[in-house]
């Protein structure tokens, strides 16, 4: 995997091989990234970022300078990963190892953009369970975002907020976001 743009623009970024991930591909990070720079500048940016596995995504966000991200991952050998990968690039980014779901019933943050790439393998109950606690806990600040990646095959626009989705490849984006009720 590689950072896209920012401070370590084409930085290669090598995981062990042990970890139990499937990270974002570059050609469907560039087309998220492209889609989030036409509506947020990163400095400001606060950031959660759900099933981080290796914390490609976060690493993303900091190297365009976002400062506060928090990363999340049940798997211990991730988060140690990722502590090791942000120590070495200088990226604040606060990594917890946490069962997603519990953390998003007490997350103590608010985020501008919530970012979650659960195992495909979920079933689309617990891919919405994700889009429920979100906005249940009111975690997304004013026009915040949450955007959920899944397999292609899974069909998110029934959940709370859901606004449309994005496919690069196999993989799929669904946004969500509180709208207005003029939009």
């Amino acid at each position: 995997m590689r950072i896209i743009s920012g401070s370590n623009k084409g930085k290669r970024i090598i995981a062990p091989k042990k970890l139990p991930v499937r990270p974002t591909t570059d050609m469907a990070k560039e087309g998220l990234f492209n889609i989030l720079n036409n509506h947020y500048h990163f400095s400001a940016l606060r950031v959660l970022d759900l099933f981080s596995g290796t914390g490609n995504i976060a690493y993303e966000f900091a190297s365009r300078g976002a400062e506060a991200i928090t990363a999340v991952d049940g798997n211990f050998e991730c988060i140690k990963f990722i502590k090791k990968t942000a120590s070495e690039l200088d990226y604040s980014i606060t990594a917890i190892k946490s069962d997603v779901f519990k953390y998003l019933e007490r997350a103590p943050i608010k985020a501008d953009v919530i970012f979650a790439d659960p195992p495909y393998d979920f079933s689309t109950e617990d891919f919405l369970k994700i889009a429920e606690l979100v906005f249940e806990n009111n975690l997304l600040s004013e026009d915040g975002m949450l955007i959920i990646e899944s397999g292609k095959h899974t069909d998110l626009s029934s959940g709370p907020n859901f606004v449309e989705k994005r496919g690069y490849g196999g993989s799929v984006f669904s946004f969500f976001y509180e709208t207005s009720e003029e939009e």
